[in-house]
């Protein structure tokens, strides 16, 4: 028996079963918490809970990508995507172009969202099966134009799938309002989950193709991979407890409201990017995070110093951040930081004032030591 993490008010308690494997009571309790997290999910994203089987559980926002991408191209289709992607979009688009996909590159680092709209309109073709954009850059925090850009798909009939890695639980997100017919998520970050899980939402009539089958606890007699969702995408044990700490995590996200973590969010980095925008040392790349076109994301540089050895002085002080290429290679070909990449500063929901302070006191340190 394992035990799952837990609500605030102990309310998942012990679920260590495997779901709709067995007809025990906790196997059949265990059924039921996944099916209410899948509700929570549908329902932060903007759909009725009747639509709960619209929920896939996936290992990681990555898979729920992979898994909408793989699942939706193949040989002599065209696929359109951002300049600001996560390889999670780029390696599975490179990989499928080996196959005969094609794509296209849509410029987003426009500071004008019409452009970067009409970046993505002219990148569309005949054969285009699908859109790609992520809704906010893990890389300098830049906010992409979502909802116009979902307007323009759904008008010219083409599916818009949207990354929303940096953005679930920092901005509010409607699918229907945005026009999105797949949402990927991790449950680790703005969800305030477990690592090792994610979710892709179907918001969509179209039927993906499977990239895994297996057991699913239903249909066992035959041979096909049932056509209905979930169980269409998902195969195996799923993660119980990660998804029992996604619902608890959905749970803190919505009571403290995600306004209100944006706000903080965006108070906290900004007194970090005003602690450090009078050190000529410092080179700010991200824009300030003040101007309302960016998640709360400070991306920096000390002048001739890599940002791996900030890094690890900042780690030596007991500070965390991340330093490189940050898995996204063409947003910092757009930021002018590569191939050395940047520091990047993302604090949480958690994290006050003075830890924001200490950070920019550690960087002023360290400007001054070398």
């Amino acid at each position: 028996m394992a035990k799952a993490v837990s609500n605030h008010n102990g309310t998942y308690g012990f679920v260590g079963a495997n779901p709709g494997r067995s007809g025990h009571a906790m196997a059949l309790d265990t059924a039921q918490k996944i099916y209410e997290c899948r509700a929570s999910v549908a329902q932060f994203f903007g759909l009725p809970a009747e639509l709960a089987d619209r929920v896939i559980f996936t290992p990681g926002c990555t898979y729920a990508l992979n898994f909408v991408i793989k699942g939706s191209l193949g040989r002599g289709d065209h696929v359109v995507v951002s300049g600001l992607e996560h390889n999670a979009v780029m390696r599975p688009i490179f990989e499928l172009s080996r196959r005969g996909t094609t794509f296209s590159i849509a410029k987003a680092d426009y500071d004008n969202d019409e452009q970067i709209v009409a970046s993505f309109a002219k990148s569309i073709r005949r054969n285009t099966r699908l859109v790609v954009c992520t809704h906010a850059s893990n890389v300098t925090g830049r906010i992409l134009p979502i909802k116009e850009i979902g307007r323009m798909c759904r008008n010219m009939g083409v599916p818009f799938v949207v990354d929303c890695a940096q953005s679930a639980g920092v901005l509010p997100i409607d699918m229907n309002d945005m026009f999105i017919d797949f949402l990927c998520a991790p449950a680790h970050k703005g969800l305030y989950g477990t690592c090792g899980l994610g979710v892709l939402v179907c918001n969509s009539p179209i039927k993906l193709k499977t990239i895994v089958e297996g057991g699913t606890g239903v249909l066992s007699a035959q041979d096909q991979q049932p056509a209905f969702l979930p169980e269409h995408l998902e195969s195996g044990t799923p993660n119980v407890s990660g998804i029992c700490a996604l619902c608890a995590g959905l749970d803190f996200v919505k009571n403290e409201g995600v306004e209100n973590i944006f706000k903080k969010e965006i108070q906290l980095v900004s007194k970090f990017y005003n602690e450090l925008s009078e050190n000529k040392k410092v080179k700010l790349i991200s824009s300030h995070p003040e101007n309302g076109k960016i998640v709360p994301i400070v991306l920096f540089n000390i002048k001739d110093m890599e940002s791996e050895k900030t890094a690890y002085y900042l780690d030596k002080k007991g500070i965390a951040v991340r330093a490189g290429l940050h898995c996204a290679p063409y947003a910092h070909k757009a930021a002018g930081t590569f191939p050395d990449g940047a520091v990047r500063v993302c604090p949480s929901a958690f994290l006050k004032e003075e830890d924001m302070l200490a950070a920019a006191c550690a960087v002023n340190e360290i400007c001054a030591q070398n």
